[in-house]
């Protein structure tokens, strides 16, 4: 146990079954893979090829979209094709609600054109007519070899779970509190759905499971009660987490501990952008957190320091800024061009208490003079000081040392 609690590295991660999505390998040894979402009308085929286009190239590995009507269903396989036009082979994931099972028969060039079909055991059907819907969709799954993630979520828990959860409770000597039985009851959703589909004849290795709450702390016993008991690839997000700082911070305390404990294969932050902001900034928060914490890497990390009263200039912040903009900017072609770029580290520090020795430890780093210094800038390569930058052009310089060093380090691509 001391060990655990003291590794510089994450636990293994949890062992379980791989299902494939369009491609995409999830679970078992795969990475773990980020997911994103539309909040475009589907029914607008370029609008949401547009913003499905933006999340796959900041690097959304399946991006889902909402298929909640006719008009939605039928523009699945031209917003598929319109993506293919681009050379972009995305896989879509459709998000079905209430008439899943109506639209997907009566239009199955959606079911075709999907990678992925998602379905909620909450609102599949009530009463009699749950189960009937819910085999339909999963039949249709079988029948186009497409699979399911069975998303459970506490704002559209199934009643009919929870009040036989919260009997059951009822019964016992010592009944648990509300939030536990809450918690119980998602648990017990998702894994008697999962077992439901495989009953309709939906294989085990097509079925990844999700059990979404807005709370981390139950997020957290909730997956990890999830994980224990089944080995089901699971499906990680912190619904409706806020927007902002707020949705980020509760999105990463969430997942950080999950993912440390090895539990995870798929991820999503559900932010609310900010108005006029980008989708593609819950990508960017879920690579950050993947590669942050040494799971995953996508693009060069900018190390940089806070700013002090050593600091009273801004150009050190807004070297950072420019730094890290420009790296994410150009990785698409550094990525079509070169091996292992999205493992380089850079440093852009702001005085010379850290600046020097945070400056070595990156592949290339800067450490700028704070108030009262030498206005010289000198950069280190891989631990060795090699220039020193002075007057106007600081950035354009760094920028093309990072440039030289990609083009002279990095093994070039074939082709």
């Amino acid at each position: 146990m001391t060990q655990e609690l003291f590794s510089a590295a994450p636990m293994p991660r949890r062992r379980s079954r791989q299902v494939e999505v369009g491609g995409v390998r999830v679970g078992s040894e795969a990475p773990v893979v980020v997911q994103s979402m539309t909040n475009t009308d589907t029914a607008d085929v370029l609008g949401t090829a547009m913003q499905v286009a933006e999340l796959a190239r900041a690097g959304s590995e399946l991006v889902r979209i909402t298929v909640n009507n006719e008009a939605a269903a039928k523009a699945v396989p031209h917003i598929r094709d319109r993506l293919l036009a681009l050379n972009l082979d995305v896989p879509l994931v459709g998000d079905f609600h209430y008439n899943g099972h109506t639209l997907l028969a009566n239009h199955p060039a959606c079911a075709e054109a999907l990678a992925k079909l998602r379905i909620n055991p909450g609102n599949v059907g009530a009463g009699s007519k749950r189960d009937p819907q819910f085999a339909a969709i999963v039949d249709i799954a079988c029948k186009y070899d497409k699979p399911v993630r069975i998303g459970v979520n506490w704002g559209s828990l199934d009643p009919s779970v929870l009040a036989r959860i919260m009997d059951a409770n009822a019964k016992l000597a010592e009944p648990r509190d509300a939030g536990a039985v809450m918690r119980e009851a998602l648990v017990v959703s998702a894994l008697e759905s999962a077992a439901k589909a495989e009953e309709y004849g939906l294989a085990g290795d097509r079925i990844i499971l999700s059990a979404k709450v807005s709370s981390v702390q139950d997020l957290i016993a909730v997956y990890r009660d999830m994980a224990r008991r089944c080995d089901y690839p699971l499906h990680l997000g912190l619904t409706e987490a806020g927007m902002g700082s707020k949705g980020i911070v509760a999105s990463t305390a969430a997942l950080g501990v999950l993912l440390q404990e090895g539990i995870g294969d798929t991820i999503r932050i559900s932010l609310t952008p900010e108005p006029g902001g980008s989708r593609t900034q819950e990508v960017v928060v879920a690579q950050e957190i993947l590669q942050t914490m040494g799971l995953r890497a996508f693009t060069p990390m900018v190390t940089a320091c806070p700013g002090c009263g050593r600091t009273t200039s801004t150009f050190f912040q807004e070297l950072a800024d420019g730094i890290q903009r420009y790296v994410r900017e150009q990785m698409p072609v550094w990525r079509e061009q070169y091996d292992g770029v999205e493992n380089m580290t850079l440093a852009v520090m702001g005085c010379v208490v850290n600046g020097p020795g945070e400056s070595k430890h990156a592949n290339i780093g800067i450490s700028l003079p704070g108030t009262g210094e030498t206005p010289a800038a000198p950069v280190y390569v891989d631990g060795e000081k090699t220039v020193t930058l002075r007057g106007e052009n600081i950035a354009a310089e760094f920028k093309a040392i990072v440039d030289d060093y990609i083009a002279t380090r990095y093994t070039k691509k074939a082709g």
